[in-house]
Parts: structure tokens; C-alpha cells; sequence
């Protein structure tokens, strides 16, 4: 697969409509695709709900999963970069969590198959939340009496406290962020008054500006059902050393490449969601476009070689918010304490 979509993707915007072309505007399923050694349990949700708002997986205790990707929010910090431990800043902007359950690869560049993978990532990174090694994680869960009980009864077996079960808990609660029923889902479902004449003039725009070529999919960041692990790339920018390009620096991270090292790999992305894309600026890889209009007018240069009408983008834009979804209701967990002591309070 990863072959074929090199040359996919290094290839014209008609090759890419030959394969993309005729996946039609989907709704987002009603079932996510779950792993089959790590099925859902209520139990196992409220587990990871609370490693995932935890900040104690951070060696100061000063940065959670939800700091990056809030989820009593858009999924995100609406930061360029996200900052973590010691005001440490990194290189990308954080994505939405909300309906990652549905991509085929995690991250920006697809390094990580799965939210299980994805979830072992930010611990141990020094920058983001700075652990020094799985081992010493695994070592404060067990220092605090409440995630040992609950490990114990979620997962069972010896060494239930584990990393990998760790990452078990916070993807199964991730597997809950789902955001259905926008206004486009009814619309596709039948409902011919969801969308507005703007929106559905934007639809349709969105689809003769080829954006779909990419774009497609219920989860509008590419086929659904790619196998586990095999993201969907494309080269950005596909037109390097536009106008935009040099204001943005879009050509400065190599993407993928700083991953795999293949240097078909330069600048290629997973696609991202455009699910709830009206609430996640700024935008692209590195947070530097502040608009979701000025986004619209970057990708038709860089990737089409459009000059947009402002029409055109306003259209755009307004199909673009009615993929805003309904947001569960989240409440915040109450945390297992530690009794006269503290995990992170005193640092040498």
C-alpha cells in the first residue's frame, strides 16, 4: 500500500481522482473499529478517562493528554504548538482528538498504527510530558493505590499495571470521543434542510476543486477502510515555493521523512480530518494559519494551483462548518489520590 500511494500522490490531481473520485459523501458509522486484544468495557472507558486528564503521567505533574487535546473542547489547544513540560515548546500543532478512533494512522506523519501506539508517545517524549522511561510510569501508577485496584479489575493477570495496558485504557476512552450528527450527516442521511444554500453551494465547490481527492471518506482524511496502520499521505505543499509556502514555511518540516528516513517520504502527511475543522485553528502541521478562509485559499495554491474566488472560499468554508459534529458530554474524573505523599511534588 505504502508504494502505491507514493505514486498516487506524486502524481496528478486525475490520478488521484481515478481512485477518489467515486467515494461519495459518507455520515460517520455508528461503530468504530475496535482492536480485537483490547475490546471496550465500561470499566476499562472510566480508567483511561482518567490517565488521560491524569497530569501525574507527567514527570512535573504538570501536563496531561487533555492539556494538548481538550477535550472539553475541540480536541485540541488552538495553540501553533503545544507546550509541555518546563515550557517546552514543540515542533507541530496538536490535532483533534475527536474521531482519531476513525484514522488508519496516528500523528501527523503516521508513525504510530494505532490510538494504542499513539497513547505510548507523549509520556516518555521530553518535551512533551518529559517521563524518563516506561519503567518509571509504570512505577508511579503503582505508587497510587487507586489505579492498581482498577488496573487489577480491568485487566486481571499478573503485572496488570502495565504500559501497554496503560495505553490499552486511554485509547479505549478515546474510542468514545465521537462527534456524530453534524449537520452534513443529516444532510446526507436524507435531511435536505440541514445544509444551508451556502453550504451545500460550498459542497459542491469542495468537490469540483477536487478536495475530495484527499478529503474523502466519512472521516474526510481518506479511506476508512485502509487496513490499521496504513495512513493515507499526501505531498504538502504538492507546489512548493508558492506565495503561501514561504509565508507559512510550509517546506520547513520534512513531514514523514523525519520518521522513516525514505526519501519518498519528504513531505508527505497523513491527511487530516476535516471533521469539526471549523474549531481547530490555527492550521496545518505547524499552527500557522490562523483562519479556517485563509486555510481554504493555501490549500487551492499549494495543492491545486488555484486562485480562489472569495466566493468560492466563503461557500467552502460554510460546507466546512456544518461538518461540525455534536459533542458528548464530557465531565471531569475524579483522580485516584496518593495519602500523605506526593508523586511529583518535590523534584531533584
Amino acid at each position: 500500500m505504502k508504494n502505491y500511494t507514493h505514486t498516487l500522490l506524486g502524481g496528478s490531481v486525475a490520478a488521484m481522482l481515478m481512485v477518489s473520485s467515486a467515494s461519495a459523501f459518507e455520515a460517520l458509522p455508528n461503530e468504530v473499529p475496535v482492536p480485537a486484544d483490547n475490546p471496550i468495557t465500561a470499566e476499562k472507558v472510566a480508567l483511561g478517562k482518567q490517565l488521560y486528564f491524569d497530569p501525574r503521567l507527567s514527570i512535573d505533574g504538570t501536563v496531561s493528554c487533555n492539556s494538548c487535546h481538550n477535550v472539553m473542547s475541540s480536541g485540541t489547544d488552538n495553540r501553533a504548538t503545544s507546550v509541555g513540560v518546563n515550557g517546552q515548546r514543540g515542533g507541530r500543532s496538536a490535532p483533534t482528538v475527536w474521531n482519531a478512533a476513525f484514522l488508519t494512522a496516528q500523528f501527523w506523519d503516521g508513525r504510530a498504527a494505532t490510538l494504542e501506539d499513539q497513547s505510548k508517545g507523549p509520556p516518555l517524549n521530553p518535551i512533551e510530558m518529559g517521563m524518563p522511561s516506561a519503567e518509571a510510569v509504570v512505577e508511579r501508577l503503582n505508587a497510587i493505590p487507586g489505579y492498581v485496584e482498577q488496573f487489577n479489575a480491568v485487566f486481571g493477570g499478573k503485572d496488570a499495571v502495565s504500559y501497554d495496558n496503560m495505553a490499552k485504557a486511554i485509547a479505549t476512552f478515546e474510542r468514545t470521543l465521537i462527534t456524530r450528527n453534524s449537520p452534513f450527516d443529516r444532510y446526507v442521511q436524507g435531511d435536505e434542510k440541514a445544509l444551508s444554500a451556502q453550504a451545500k453551494r460550498g459542497m459542491k465547490a469542495f468537490e469540483k476543486a477536487s478536495c475530495n481527492a484527499c478529503h474523502s471518506g466519512a472521516n474526510f482524511a481518506g479511506p476508512t477502510s485502509l487496513p490499521m496502520g496504513e495512513g493515507f499521505y499526501q505531498k504538502f505543499p504538492m507546489i512548493p515555493g508558492t506565495k503561501y509556502d514561504v509565508q507559512y514555511k510550509l517546506s520547513e518540516d520534512k513531514g514523514r521523512f523525519e520518521a522513516t528516513h525514505d526519501e519518498a517520504d519528504k513531505h508527505m502527511w497523513r491527511v487530516p480530518s476535516l471533521r469539526n475543522v471549523a474549531l481547530t485553528a490555527p492550521y496545518f502541521h505547524n499552527g500557522a494559519v490562523e483562519t479556517l478562509d485563509e486555510a481554504v485559499r493555501v490549500m487551492a495554491k499549494t495543492q491545486l494551483n488555484i486562485e480562489m474566488s472569495d466566493q468560492d472560499v466563503a461557500d467552502i468554508v460554510a460546507f466546512l462548518e456544518s461538518l461540525t459534529g455534536e459533542f458528548p458530554v464530557i465531565t471531569m474524573p475524579r483522580l485516584p489520590d496518593t495519602v500523605g505523599s506526593s508523586l511529583v511534588g518535590a523534584q531533584k
